[in-house]
């Protein structure tokens, strides 16, 4: 099986790479821009892979507040033209999504299942919850929504909120981090590893894939300095006292029963212990 791993310097598209070994093609930025559609279309069909993953997409979620036409163009745009080369290659597509497609149902306080009514707060949610109906035209499609993605270093650098709440306790500063966004932060290698299982078994459909458990941006703050063995002064706070330009959901976990209802599939571990495994190898690529 060929497998092309879109956005393959990234955090989980780096992990994929790592899972599908030899199988893999990476294509990544300034070489496959997903804004192209002659290149994407040309370059899929000179690869003729028989799976192509989508982990790459515009995830600044507060910038695309001032420029929703450079996010859709990357977040759906950017899809249309990966249907098109799948649907000739008769490929299949895997799209990375989000828990931001949901948010909208306030007072929410149970996980939500793939067959809840996404309702979308930010411009970046909108666009990738139209990404997945887009994703959805081709016959043979897996949506895998995933939640605060935090890794391993990857080829294309920068931080993630691990690296940097211990980058900042470093330098010894008062940390104030929001208490009333509650998701689940989901490591990596775990959600890459569930992904290749998915894709070797050719499963289609739409799919949560998450460490086990939730927490808010406090608790999970906390749970790292516990770890780490650092003592920050931290402080929770409301997302009315961190001001941003896009409206964050105040609940998003994900119920995650419809994957691990599938015989022999790898497991999920819970967001401490998947912590504690980032907290051995934070820097390895």
């Amino acid at each position: 099986m060929k497998i092309a791993v879109v956005g393959a310097e990234g955090q989980l598209g780096s992990q994929l790479l790592r899972q599908f070994a030899d199988e893999a093609v990476a294509l990544d930025l300034p070489d496959f821009d997903l804004t192209d559609r002659r290149g994407v279309v040309q370059q899929l069909d000179a690869l003729r892979p028989d799976v192509v993953v989508n982990t790459a997409a515009y995830t600044q979620v507060d910038r695309a507040e001032s420029e929703p036409e450079k996010a859709r163009a990357v977040n759906v745009e950017g899809v249309i033209h990966l249907v098109e080369a799948c649907r000739r290659l008769d490929a299949a597509l895997v799209q990375i999504s989000t828990d931001y497609v949901f948010g909208g149902d306030v007072g929410r306080a149970t996980p939500y299942r793939e067959t809840d009514p996404p309702a979308p707060l930010n411009v970046y949610g909108r666009t990738k919850l139209d990404a997945e109906r887009v994703a959805a035209d081709l016959k043979k499609h897996l949506i895998v929504r995933t939640s605060g993605l935090y890794g391993p270093a990857s080829p294309r650098g920068g931080g993630n909120f691990p690296t940097t709440m211990l980058r900042l306790a470093a330098s010894g500063k008062n940390l104030a981090v929001v208490d009333d966004q509650h998701c689940t932060p989901s490591y990596t290698p775990h959600v890459a590893r569930a992904v290749a299982w998915l894709v070797r078994r050719q499963v289609h459909g739409t799919y949560h894939i998450v460490n086990q458990g939730a927490t808010t941006w406090h608790g999970f703050a906390a749970e790292l300095f516990r770890l780490a063995g650092r003592t920050v002064e931290l402080t929770a706070i409301r997302s009315d006292q961190y001001p941003s330009a896009a409206q964050r959901p105040a609940y998003s976990v994900l119920d995650t029963s419809r994957y691990e209802a599938l015989p022999g599939r790898p497991e999920l571990p819970s967001w401490r212990e998947a912590l504690a495994e980032y907290l051995l190898n934070p820097t390895e690529p």
